[in-house]
Parts: structure tokens; C-alpha cells; sequence
């Protein structure tokens, strides 16, 4: 039809129906370069989707979340770990009747920035580039700048903000970012749980009853007793709360996932050579910039950015699988790769 414009429709319908502590999206703070609406999706909907068909998304796929390169189909990466994420906190925005797509562009953008091999990979580059490295700077980074030939993805305040405030220590400005701080949380120690028991690095019976007790028996229970508490504390209200009982369970849960499985020698044994191989990379791409791809030579010579923190940006996109081709590419000579 003529003049039929479903975005306004839309907009419409987030004042009828969702909470007054929402964020609506004709009331979004914008982007840094003014575009022309979409006839179709509102902002945060359109963000969502450039996300999704982002090459920094596509990549998740290769990257550790926990476990470097396990013998196995179901442990999770860092691409099922955000969709975990995801899930987690449409569940509970659409509860709380928030911004169900403002919270889904914060989801799936929230480790766009992470580096190959999990956080060792974030450990080495923080020890080595200049200004050090956080995954959640790096994120807005993705977003702002190196995506789409340096163009960036003109994303939202609102999806910005809720990125670089993911982390425990971050103030999401908005409820929706509130939500997906929580979610990132309740997905990882679950999963990693899931992920550490099917390893054998610890059982069911090893996590401690004064958390189990309270939070439940089984990955499903306690994704269903945390999800349940922040939407029976929150709902109504202009916050995202947990109740203290289960919120100290779950911040004990996590104390334990860092003492048995994070640090765990058997589940971290092979993290120290992928630190030095990112290190290496590094140092090596550091006086070899001109071998870098072109979008990044372009970005030092062109767009006067510094060396050093463009080749951390080449580095931390790389897939695990890539980073290892490359470093052999660079590091071993050819006669003997064959062995």
C-alpha cells in the first residue's frame, strides 16, 4: 500500500505495549552519522540486523570460549555462547515487556572484539599492545571502526552503550543492557559448566551444596531459577535486581568455575602456547605492517592510526584456526611443516 509506513506502525505498538521503564525506539538517542529511516524496521531492530550480518559475527564460530580446540562437536564456542546469551535475555526482556530488539543487538554484539582462544588471547594482547586490550573496548571498536572497510556499523547509542557496559564491572545505561550484563553471566557459568563436566574436569556432585541447594541440581534448574528471580525482583520496576540469596549463589557458583575450571591446569594446559603464539604474531606483524591485509595497512597510512593498535585489531579477529595457519605461515619453514 502507498504511503504505508510498518516502522511507525511498530513504534506505535512498543507505547501500547511495553513497560514504561522500556527504551522505545523513535526515542533513541541516535546514531553518529544521521541516516534515513527504514520504512520497515525500527532502529534498534536495524541494528540488530547489521550485527547478525556483520563479518566480526560470522567469525564467532571459530573462537574459543572456554576450551582450546576440544575433542568433541558440543562444546561451545564463542559464536554459541552469544546466541546463549541472546536467548537468556530475550526471555527475560520480553517478561519484563522491555526492548525485546534492543536487547538482542546488545546480545550479539556484546564479544564482537573477543580474540582467538578465548581470554588467553586477551590476556596476551593486553600484555603487549600499547594501552593494553579489553574485548569489550574492542567491541565498540568492531562497531565504530574496523567493520565494513573501516566505515563502521553506525550503530545506536543506546546498542553502543550496552556493549561496552556488558562486563561486570559496566553501568548499562539502559534496562535492556542491564538484562544482557546479567544474561552474559548466567550463560557463561552455566554452559561452562555443562562444557567442564562433559571434560571431566569436575562432576555435578563436586559444586558446592550451598550453591546447588539454592540454585538447582542441573544446568536447566539453575537456568530456570535465574532467570525467574531477575524477572519476579524486576518486573515493574526501573532496574534489573536479583534477590540476595540468589545472587550471592550465583557470584559463589562463579568464584568456584574460576578456582576449579578457569584456572584449572587440565583445562588451561595448552592456553600458554596460544599466548605466546599470539605474542609472536604480534611482534612480528608490529615491524611487518606492510604484510598486514590492505583495510589495514589503509587504516595506519591512510587514516593515521596507530601501528601498534592496528595489528592488535588484525590479530584479535582472527579465528583460532587462522591465527595457528598464519603463525606456522610465518614461523615454520615449509620443509618441515610437513611433519
Amino acid at each position: 500500500m502507498e504511503g504505508l509506513n510498518i516502522r511507525r506502525l511498530l513504534e506505535e505498538r512498543e507505547h501500547e505495549t511495553l513497560s514504561i521503564y522500556a527504551s522505545f525506539s523513535d526515542q533513541s538517542l541516535g546514531r553518529d552519522i544521521k541516516e534515513e529511516p527504514c520504512d520497515i524496521r525500527p532502529v534498534y531492530q536495524r541494528d540488530r540486523d547489521r550485527i547478525l550480518h556483520c563479518k566480526a559475527f560470522r567469525r564467532l564460530k571459530g573462537k574459543t570460549q572456554v576450551f582450546l580446540a576440544p575433542e568433541g562437536d558440543h562444546y561451545r564456542t564463542r559464536i554459541t555462547h552469544t546466541l546463549e546469551v541472546s536467548q537468556n535475555a530475550r526471555t527475560i526482556a520480553k517478561a519484563l515487556q522491555l526492548n525485546e530488539d534492543l536487547t538482542e543487538a546488545i546480545a550479539l554484539g556484546h564479544d564482537l572484539g573477543h580474540t582467538p582462544f578465548g581470554h588467553a588471547g586477551e590476556r596476551a594482547l593486553n600484555r603487549v599492545c600499547d594501552g593494553g586490550f579489553q574485548h569489550h573496548i574492542q567491541s565498540i571498536r568492531v562497531v565504530e571502526m574496523l567493520e565494513k572497510h573501516g566505515e563502521g556499523l553506525n550503530l545506536t547509542k543506546e546498542v553502543r552503550d550496552g556493549i561496552k557496559n556488558h562486563q561486570t564491572a559496566g553501568h548499562p545505561s539502559t534496562l535492556e543492557g542491564k538484562v544482557v550484563r546479567l544474561s552474559d553471566k548466567i550463560a557463561y557459568i552455566n554452559h561452562d559448566i555443562d562444557d567442564a563436566i562433559r571434560g571431566q574436569i569436575i562432576t555435578e556432585d563436586d559444586i558446592p551444596a550451598e550453591y546447588t541447594d539454592i540454585l538447582g541440581h542441573s544446568p536447566r534448574e539453575r537456568l530456570n531459577t535465574l532467570i525467574h528471580d531477575i524477572v519476579m525482583n524486576s518486573f515493574g520496576m526501573n532496574d534489573i535486581v536479583m534477590s540476595k540469596p540468589v545472587e550471592n549463589a550465583m557470584l559463589g557458583l562463579r568464584q568456584y568455575m574460576f578456582e576449579s575450571v578457569y584456572t584449572n591446569p587440565v583445562a588451561k594446559g595448552q592456553e600458554a602456547k596460544a599466548e605466546a603464539m599470539i605474542e609472536q604474531l604480534y611482534e612480528y606483524y608490529l615491524t611487518h605492517y606492510e604484510l598486514l591485509p590492505e583495510e589495514y595497512i589503509y587504516m595506519i597510512d591512510v587514516k593515521h592510526e596507530p601501528a601498534s593498535r592496528v595489528v592488535c585489531d588484525y590479530i584479535a579477529g582472527m579465528t583460532d584456526r587462522y591465527a595457528v595457519v598464519k603463525f606456522k605461515e610465518i614461523m615454520i619453514p615449509t620443509a618441515w611443516d610437513v611433519y
